[in-house]
């Protein structure tokens, strides 16, 4: 029943036209955007329209939830699901946004962002910003905690594996993301050229670095680590790897 009204509900929410506002902050603010067209532009801003009016999105220590907040962050969470579902997202409920660069009380390291078990992604808005900022350094925080929210979408945990599309998926997946989660913790330097350190704390962070890598240099993903690349692939869809030559010409 709750299936029905839900459809219901975002039929009626894409018959509206999109907001003029929003086109514009994408353009000026969302660097990926600009490099959409035809169908799949018109595909990721239904999603994003779906995805910024049903989840929750908060601001903690004055953070101001406006258009632009809602508008990049949502941006950012459909990269991820644009050849997927927005369905992917729907144990995620609220989206807390700090003004700030932020910190546990009983942790001296600087939080960038983070997933929480119960469906919340915590994020620095700065960070967002700065991870923006250049898309092609492998360094995203919202793509980041997103990809932790695909992982525990799988089965609640967060264990390095989301849902995959099919039973035999998993088999080379585990083979391939182990094997370079190894690799990155020892320090390999092909590994390491691509993927952040921080991907060698656990398989968790292992798959959102290389998710991030992913998105934002898949060329050297595609050259250097080619299973890698194709496991991701088969996962996410497109071929980032394409795109981006492509919009370098």
């Amino acid at each position: 029943m709750f299936g029905m009204f839900r459809k219901l509900r975002r039929r009626k929410l894409l018959k509206e036209p999109f907001p003029e506002k929003w086109l514009t902050i994408l353009h000026d603010m969302v660097p990926f955007y600009r490099g959409l067209s035809g169908e799949v532009k018109q595909r990721f801003l239904q999603m994003l329209r779906i995805f910024a009016e049903e989840k929750t999105f908060t601001g903690i220590s004055g953070m101001e939830i406006t258009d632009e907040v809602r508008v990049v962050v949502s941006a950012c969470a459909i990269r991820l699901v644009l050849n997927l579902d927005v369905s992917y997202y729907d144990r995620l409920s609220e989206i807390l946004v700090y003004p700030y660069v932020y910190a546990h009380p009983d942790e001296e390291d600087a939080i960038l962002g983070e997933a929480d078990d119960w469906g919340t992604v915590v994020l620095s808005w700065p960070a967002v910003l700065e991870g923006l900022a250049d898309p092609r350094d492998g360094h995203e925080t919202a793509i980041h905690e997103f990809a932790h929210v695909l992982d525990r979408a799988a089965d609640g945990v967060f264990d390095g594996t989301p849902k995959l599309k099919a039973m035999a998926d998993y088999k080379p997946w585990a083979r391939v993301m182990s094997l370079h989660f190894l690799q990155l913790r020892e320090g390999k330097r092909t590994e390491a050229s691509v993927l952040r350190m921080y991907g060698a704390t656990n398989e968790a962070e292992f798959f959102a670095v290389a998710t991030e890598a992913f998105f934002e240099k898949p060329v050297q993903m595609k050259r250097k680590l080619p299973d890698l690349y194709a496991e991701l692939q088969e996962f996410y869809g497109g071929d980032p790897a394409e795109d981006s030559d492509r919009s370098l010409k």
